[in-house]
């Protein structure tokens, strides 16, 4: 290992590439940690300690503060992290479905591809705009952002704080889109991977409460660090089994005769992984299982009233529940079907294979073959579901059963895995182009 990262090293423009994402990944971590003016320091910690849940499984404060690494909880410029670029690219990239003038920009290659992205950047800022400002509507509510007696001097700290997180947000995207032009991986995932390993200290700190309650008699716990590392040790070995299988399905070129040269003939196959939508689903189904706990945390403001039915309804969907981790568990499967479904057309694959003379063997061209692909790829994106689901409800049911707080969500370990298995893959190849021994050997 420590010589394949020399070997890296030695290669001037990949050494480059690696130093430069380290600097942008460290301008990231600086702007986590820069804090936004006008806001009491004391009084946003307890506000947070009272709306956040545990881990990445509870309200739409705990998801936000897992995209932006942690930046969220603090109010700095980074606040908004990168969730409001992933849910603009998942809105322009739904959108382009269903808008022929978005799926004809699709189709155009390199110049339309970059007006889908000129696209996506607007609506990104759109989006960090509403965000902050309904995340500095939540702060005055709590009584968080300073007040002051003259009514202009007000609405300045507002313009000026939501400015900020406007711009913290244009500054994330920028910060990705470099590591994409220069540097190595995929750049949004390098920033949500760096935002989410930032959070290790609190789960080393949560093993250390929990070695505190074992000492003081809860014997209980003495397994329970062993048990949880083992388990952690699986299901990283399990996501990184999933994501790198695939089915492969056999395609036979007939021969053809071009000029005075006869191309074709030869075996392929076409690989369909099994886990095709990647985090997406969770993405969503968190977003959505998300709103109660949130209405309830906007509501009540970390009060209880026992004897209120509203507030019995809401303390149905709170995140340490097992109806919680059911509801949560079918809406995955749910948008994983419906993300595969707009992501990949049998039709389409079919008709490509049919004007390139290639043909599934044993199946007929036509109605047969894209029965066929359908077939595969509904049974392939079950497993990928039922995987997604598995991962991610996981922690929920350790949870609900064992009373132990788990901080790391199975979405933070798939996001983690995927992030390392797909920047691993980028330096291994291009590794492999001069020769050298990788990571993946």
């Amino acid at each position: 290992m420590i010589q394949t990262i020399r070997n890296a090293f030695t290669i001037p423009d990949l050494r480059k590439k690696i130093l430069y994402t380290i600097l942008i990944v460290f301008i990231f971590r600086i702007g986590t940690a820069i804090p936004v003016p006008f806001i009491d320091a004391q009084l946003l910690k307890d506000m947070m300690t009272t709306v956040t849940d545990q881990g990445d499984t509870g309200n739409i404060i705990s998801y936000l503060n897992m995209l932006s690494g942690r930046a969220f909880e603090n109010a700095t410029i980074f606040a908004m992290g990168i969730g409001p670029y992933i849910t603009a690219q998942i809105i322009i990239q739904l959108l382009t479905v269903a808008i022929p003038p978005l799926e004809k920009l699709a189709k155009e290659g390199a110049e339309g591809r970059k007006k889908l992205n000129n696209i996506i950047r607007a609506t990104t800022i759109g989006l960090g705009v509403f965000q902050g400002a309904m995340y500095f509507l939540m702060l005055k509510s709590y009584n968080v952002v300073f007040q002051y007696s003259t009514k202009w001097v007000n609405t300045f700290v507002t313009v000026f704080v939501v400015t900020c997180f406007c711009a913290g947000t244009a500054l994330v995207m920028w910060l990705g889109e470099q590591i994409n032009k220069k540097g190595i991986g995929n750049g949004i995932s390098i920033l949500l991977f760096t935002g989410i390993v930032a959070s290790g200290p609190k789960v080393f700190n949560t093993f250390r409460l929990w070695w505190q309650f074992a000492k003081q008699g809860s014997t209980g716990y003495y397994f329970a660090i062993p048990g949880l590392c083992i388990a952690f040790l699986f299901v990283i070995w399990f996501i990184v089994f999933m994501q790198n299988s695939e089915r492969k399905v056999p395609v036979q070129y007939a021969k053809q005769i071009k000029g005075r040269k006869m191309v074709g003939g030869q075996k392929t196959f076409i690989p369909i992984k099994v886990n095709m939508s990647g985090v997406m689903p969770i993405i969503f189904a968190s977003t959505i299982i998300s709103v109660p706990a949130t209405v309830k945390m906007l509501v009540y403001r970390g009060k209880t009233y026992p004897n209120s039915f509203w507030y019995k309804v809401w303390s149905v969907f709170d995140s340490n529940s097992l109806l919680y981790a059911f509801i949560y568990f079918l809406l995955i499967i749910a948008f994983a079907y419906f993300y595969v479904t707009i992501q990949y057309n049998p039709i389409e694959i079919a008709n490509n294979l049919h004007k390139n003379n290639g043909a599934i063997p044993g199946i007929r061209p036509g109605k047969n073959t894209i029965a066929y692909l359908s077939k595969i790829i509904n049974r392939i994106t079950l497993i990928g579901a039922l995987f997604l689901s598995v991962i991610a409800v996981l922690p929920i049911v350790i949870s609900s059963f064992t009373h132990i707080n788990i901080s790391f969500g199975g979405t933070s370990v798939l996001i983690l895995v995927g992030v390392a298995l797909e920047t691993v893959s980028q330096i291994e190849s291009q590794m492999l182009m001069r020769h050298y021994k990788g990571f993946l050997d």
